[in-house]
């Protein structure tokens, strides 16, 4: 190792992971909702375990909805199809056990603090909960995100890919990527140093194989070639064997992979997880609004990275407090960018939700291989640069 590099490392999973299917499922259920009610309320978590999904939560709607079927078809799509592969979706049993929202919490969320002093369309829903929620870009890929995360998403994509499409017959649902870059003295991308990637399998194939066909068709049609080099190091099922995954080698909950999910920790997280909720959660909705500010910053060119933090207090509409960090990197101050960030973007709940319309049900393509960096989702767009160099 150059002792004047630094080097990161990001992780990411499939959606036959036991903890992604959860997420899936979550949303596949909000998705389903929200087809039905655009004004539901929504608070949805899955448990998966051997031979069983157990849905929970609080859900306040007037759609009729089949709970049992919409697992059953998500986990179908996953490619659990089969006992052998550690999970079935036609055999598994189904638990839902679902109550309704809180009259609480509805109290401040239908009509925030702000709408009954004033009455004002925007701060008509307050947020669904107290908390803070993060947003990063950067300018080191072309999906303003580290390459780590992209890089890890994308051979997890790619083998996915790989198997729905039948070319590697042998592989099954679950997997995992890891991605360590090299980062030179002036703090950029210079070569990925290591690859972790563990598939399961079928019985009669060899690792050899695995790892011959891994490195062919996963990893070298994603990864940009000129990053790989003679010492880049692979690590292809590193045990040796992974016949046994899904739910029957390990649990799986809604949740549980919200690094993931964002930035493979290269910036801060407020802890919120974002599958299942509906948007008045400004556990999704704020930190997708945080993505879509922090990624026009950097694209304005006011910053080559910046962290973008807001919080909130339940049933109160407007932000409790915004702080930015460019990390040196900004061509104004982070103070001065905070007060951008408060006159151009409107951090309300319900403003939030009309701008990217999320009352739609667009919310299960999220719940595998990351909410951020892919530029089907609304909060990805780059309309207000132009609002934005303004201020350079």
């Amino acid at each position: 190792m150059n002792n004047k590099h630094r080097y990161f490392t990001s992780e990411s999973v499939t959606e036959g992971h036991p903890d992604k299917m959860c997420d899936q499922i979550s949303d596949a259920i909000l998705d389903a909702i929200l087809a039905q009610d655009p004004n539901a309320r929504v608070a949805c978590e899955t448990v998966v375990c051997t031979g069983t999904v157990f849905v929970m939560g609080q859900i306040t709607t007037t759609a009729i909805v089949d709970y049992a079927e919409v697992v059953r078809n998500t986990v179908r799509n996953i490619g659990y199809t089969r006992a052998k592969y550690g999970f079935d979706a036609d055999s598994c049993g189904v638990i839902i056990s679902l109550d309704k929202q809180s009259p609480d919490i509805a109290l401040g969320v239908d009509k925030s603090a702000e709408h009954r002093d004033r009455g004002e369309i925007l701060d008509l829903y307050g947020a669904g909960d107290q908390g803070m929620m993060f947003g990063y870009a950067c300018n080191e890929t072309p999906e303003y995100m580290p390459m780590a995360i992209m890089l890890a998403q994308k051979i997890c994509q790619q083998l996915a890919l790989v198997r729905k499409e039948g070319l590697l017959t042998y592989l099954r649902p679950d997997g995992k990527s890891q991605v360590t870059v090299e980062y030179d003295e002036n703090d950029k991308p210079c070569r990925i140093d290591t690859i972790v990637l563990s598939t399961q399998h079928a019985p009669e194939v060899t690792s050899d194989k695995i790892a011959a066909d891994m490195i062919e068709y996963v990893i070298r049609p994603v990864v940009p070639l000129n990053l790989l080099d003679e010492e880049t190091k692979y690590y292809i099922n590193p045990t040796g064997r992974f016949e046994i995954g899904g739910p029957a080698a390990d649990s799986g909950l809604t949740g549980r992979k919200i690094i993931v999910d964002t930035y493979g920790g290269y910036c801060a997280h407020g802890g919120g997880a974002f599958s299942g909720k509906d948007s008045t959660k400004v556990d999704r909705s704020a930190a997708y609004m945080a993505r879509y500010i922090c990624k026009n910053l950097v694209a304005s060119g006011l910053c080559d990275k910046v962290q973008l933090q807001v919080s909130y207090a339940i049933g109160r509409a407007k932000p409790v407090s915004i702080d930015i960090n460019t990390y040196g990197t900004g061509k104004v101050t982070d103070a001065v960018i905070s007060q951008i960030v408060a006159e151009e973007f409107d951090l309300r709940p319900k403003a939030i939700i009309n701008q990217f319309s999320l009352t739609q049900p667009i919310f299960q393509a999220t719940a595998s291989y990351g909410h951020f960096g892919r530029n089907e989702f609304p909060w990805e767009k780059l309309d207000k640069v132009d609002d934005l160099k303004k201020y350079l």
